[in-house]
């Protein structure tokens, strides 16, 4: 199975209220086949020990907290055995979440005016001022202090993701 990168036009809109079953024909087949190489013996199930392996074959890097929260979600009957619909809808909403942060990190090179991997103050301010928007110079600043968790002075990439999606603004 050849590994691919997934395009804007995969199927998906990048909307978390999507269903699952958005995702294009090409990706549902990944799936079905990264599953397969690890399904050695045709039952349905892939050993946890696998798991790890068949989202590497999807393109992803899971870390082991991950996976052990996956394994707490999904073993089957404490056998270390992970079934394919588990694992297709495991995979499609890690597919979407993908697309989703995609699009976030899209909105955060928008504001990011000195492609610095930071949006300061005035880039927010200048952003504002750009698209008509009357917002107080306190008001930006105390935007930036709910999404600065560091408290560095500015906002980060990550921190851009965790304020988007706590705030449900994607």
């Amino acid at each position: 199975m050849e590994e691919r990168k997934r395009s804007k036009g995969s199927g998906t809109s990048g909307k978390s209220g999507d269903k699952m079953d958005s995702i294009s024909d090409e990706v549902r087949q990944d799936i079905k086949e990264a599953f397969k190489l690890f399904d050695r013996d045709n039952k349905g199930t892939i050993e946890i020990i696998n798991l790890k392996l068949a989202m590497r074959a999807l393109g992803f890097e899971p870390k082991k907290e991950e996976i052990k929260k996956i394994t707490a979600e999904f073993v089957k009957e404490g056998k270390g055995l992970v079934g394919y619909d588990d694992f297709y809808n495991l995979m499609t909403r890690k597919m979407m979440e993908k697309d989703i942060n995609d699009e976030i990190i899209k909105a955060f090179q928008l504001f990011d005016l000195t492609d610095s991997g930071k949006i300061r103050f005035e880039d927010l301010k200048k952003v504002s001022q750009e698209l008509g928007e009357n917002i107080s110079d306190d008001e930006l600043r105390e935007m930036i202090l709910e999404a600065d968790r560091d408290e560095n002075g500015y906002v980060d990439k990550e921190e851009f993701l965790r304020i988007m999606k706590k705030t449900c603004l994607y």
